[in-house]
């Protein structure tokens, strides 16, 4: 790694109608890290994400990407959200769906030049689903489904890849490929995932950022079951995946 922060999160604040979601939050995120972010429902993440990607502002504090304004840092990120919803009965392939990834990133707004297209097909290749590019999305397993929407990511050729959920609806067997193809591609850019499945967070990442209004960031082998519990305010239970034994993505 060569320690260059890609974002910087400093004395952030931020409240919904008055309520406190973040309150004082300070992170910083270096290049080709591959982190990520835990905590309860309603304790700040996906208002962190929307902060990082320019869709919030903060009402105190600042958000730095790569030294620049979230906007303006934009196209400089890769994001796939937990849930993307096509109607099953739109005529929609794979390939059509990485292609969306290439919205705005041209000169200009009209039809796909070729080297969208031929972009579209790298990254499906990259996923491994290049044979299924003329499939219909709705068809493709959740595995499948996955791996198109993180090509539809990949298809802009980002320096920060950030994922919400992405190992929900996946068995343990998809969720080991999923993990390799992350490994994979943190060799040449930053890796930020939002999650709930601690399991997978404990053996995939080498930071964890726990968000409940404010962020600690706690180092993956002292994340233990104790150490949730008090995160989530309950008991909770850690399930061990053992699909890879080498532990985290090699630094």
């Amino acid at each position: 790694m060569t320690g260059r922060p890609v974002i910087e999160v400093r004395d952030v604040s931020f409240s919904y109608d008055g309520s406190p979601i973040l309150d004082g939050v300070n992170l910083t995120i270096d290049e080709l890290d591959c982190a990520s972010i835990v905590g309860p429902n309603a304790g700040g993440k996906t208002t962190l994400i929307k902060l990082f990607l320019g869709l919030l502002k903060p009402q105190r504090g600042s958000v730095r990407i790569f030294g620049h304004s979230p906007v303006e840092a934009r196209t400089r990120i890769g994001y796939m959200p937990q849930r993307v919803r096509f109607d099953p009965a739109f005529p929609v392939t794979a390939f059509d769906v990485v292609l969306m990834g290439r919205l705005g990133t041209g000169s200009s707004w009209g039809r796909y030049r070729r080297e969208d297209r031929e972009a579209a097909q790298r990254a499906l290749a990259e996923v491994g689903l290049e044979e299924k590019q003329a499939a219909s999305f709705s068809a493709l397993s959740g595995g499948q489904q996955q791996r198109v929407l993180i090509a539809r990511a990949l298809v802009g050729t980002p320096e920060i890849l950030l994922l919400d959920e992405p190992t929900s609806n996946l068995d343990f067997v998809v969720e080991g490929k999923f993990y390799e193809l992350l490994c994979h591609l943190n060799e040449r850019m930053t890796i930020v995932i939002v999650s709930h499945d601690i399991g997978f967070v404990s053996r995939s990442v080498r930071r964890v950022f726990c968000v409940n209004r404010q962020v600690v960031e706690h180092p993956v082998e002292d994340f233990t079951a104790e150490g949730v519990a008090h995160l989530y305010g309950g008991e909770v239970h850690l399930v061990r995946h053992d699909i890879r034994k080498e532990g985290t993505c090699p630094s």
